[in-house]
């Protein structure tokens, strides 16, 4: 009788309109014993790291519309950096939520889709007229396809790979090119044609069978030998004595290991012998 009671008062409270003009998130969850259980409202600490990356993204836009293309690939790779934490913060504080999950595909496709697209165009494919633009879409539509096809697959894949480019590496391939070679001094468009190439590169391997190593299976949690940590500060201080054309490196180099990997399998799979029986030598009497 009191479980009935509960629920009604339940039902009830729901139905009640909230006194803001605006409408409330309620969202249904696995229980403890296997029914749905609603939940109203959100949870605020892992949305506000994605808000955060959501903004990098739109600042990055902005910065690129005025010209300062730095800011505009540094704050793409800040937003890298927020979009790594609000995931792991969701998990180690038991706060994951179908509408999170949502909200963080949108702010990827802000900041690691939309951006760096814009970004490049503003500082080289402009000039090119309609092939500019084609090149930006092709990587826009190559983010877009990659997260909808990630967030289907979710569960179904082996964890320690991607299958095709991750959008926050592909914003980086592209991002660091704009902030290493303005850098140099480089006019982009001086080199457009091979800006092009190369964003719409990035968004083809968004959108291609080859699987990346995901990291996903480090033991971040565990005990490690202390030259790991010293390690850690070297790559830092090597890091940042050149951050620009050292970021982008690494992106090129972690966005050539896919395909290099793949052409690898291919061709030791064509050096390993088949090997066929002979059915004449098959004893058939035991």
């Amino acid at each position: 009788m009191s479980d009935k009671l509960e629920r009604e008062q339940k039902v009830q409270s729901d139905e009640i309109p909230s006194l803001l003009p605006i409408d409330e998130h309620i969202e249904e969850e696995a229980g403890p014993d296997g029914r749905k259980v609603r939940h109203k409202g959100i949870y605020l600490l892992p949305n506000l790291f994605t808000t955060a990356a959501l903004f990098s993204g739109f600042y990055a836009i902005v910065s690129a519309m005025d010209g300062n293309f730095a800011n505009a690939s540094i704050a793409i790779f800040v937003a890298m950096v927020l979009d790594g934490l609000d995931g792991r913060v969701a998990r180690l504080t038991n706060t994951q939520s179908a509408f999170g999950a949502e909200y963080d595909s949108l702010s990827d496709m802000v900041a690691f889709g939309v951006a760096p697209a814009l970004v490049a165009f503003t500082w080289a494919l402009a000039d090119m007229g309609k092939a500019g633009w084609v090149f930006a879409f092709i990587y826009v539509a190559g983010a877009a396809l990659r997260l909808a096809r990630f967030n289907t697959h979710i569960g179904s894949e082996d964890k320690r790979y991607f299958t095709g480019l991750a959008s926050p590496s592909a914003a980086g391939l592209v991002a660091g090119m704009v902030w290493a070679l303005s850098d140099f001094g480089i006019d982009g468009g001086d080199i457009s044609l091979l800006v092009g190439i190369l964003t719409a590169l990035g968004g083809l391997l968004m959108v291609s069978n080859v699987r990346y190593y995901s990291f996903k299976d480090l033991d971040v949690k565990g005990r490690v030998p202390f030259f790991v940590i010293l390690l850690v500060v070297l790559v830092f201080a090597v890091i940042s004595t050149d951050p620009s054309r050292i970021l982008w490196f690494i992106f090129i180099v972690y966005s050539l290991s896919g395909p290099v990997q793949a052409v690898w399998r291919l061709r030791k799979r064509e050096e390993t012998p088949v090997v066929e029986k002979d059915a004449s030598s098959i004893d058939k009497n035991p």
